[in-house]
């Protein structure tokens, strides 16, 4: 949930009017919006990059996720394992959109560890993943917009772990 529907119904909740400190928790909120605009941005036109250097760097660290037997085995796993990459990653952007966790919690997180148990799926790899995603992302990004995409992608690592 955003700050400001956050501080709404927080607000309601008391019957009182929002206090100072969460209208200027709103503002910086709001004047923050379009770095994250920027940064979502930039990760939404280099998923594809992000994702092919990300995988790479997964298979050369992992190996064993692309050998026989591995989850990626074979081209139409590796597609899969490639295509859930790109699925975190627009997590990352939907929630430096929204400045809050709630859009990567409600959409995806919520169950995927279940999911990837059942499968067989090492969730240490796809955590892995991720992080290789956040390295590609910060060679395309600097300073405080790379410190907000970082967070995003901690998250999702934190979640997967």
């Amino acid at each position: 949930m955003s700050i400001v529907s956050n501080s709404i119904i927080n607000a309601d909740a008391e019957a009182r009017y929002l206090s100072p400190g969460e209208l200027d928790q709103i503002k910086a909120f709001v004047s923050g919006g379009q770095r994250r605009l920027r940064v979502a941005q930039v990760l939404s036109e280099s998923r594809e990059r992000i994702v092919k250097t990300a995988g790479s760097a997964l298979f050369q660290k992992r190996p064993d996720v692309i050998s026989p037997g591995g989850n990626a085995y074979g081209e139409e796993m590796t597609a899969s394992c490639l295509r859930d990459m790109d699925y975190y990653l627009r997590l990352v952007t939907y929630g430096i959109i929204a400045g809050d966790v709630t859009p990567i919690e409600e959409i995806g997180i919520i169950g995927a560890k279940e999911m990837y148990r059942s499968l067989g799926t090492p969730l240490e790899a796809m955590a892995e993943a991720v992080r290789e995603m956040k390295n590609a992302a910060m060679s395309l990004l600097t300073g405080a917009d790379a410190e907000e995409a970082g967070f995003y992608f901690d998250y999702v690592v934190g979640a997967l772990s």
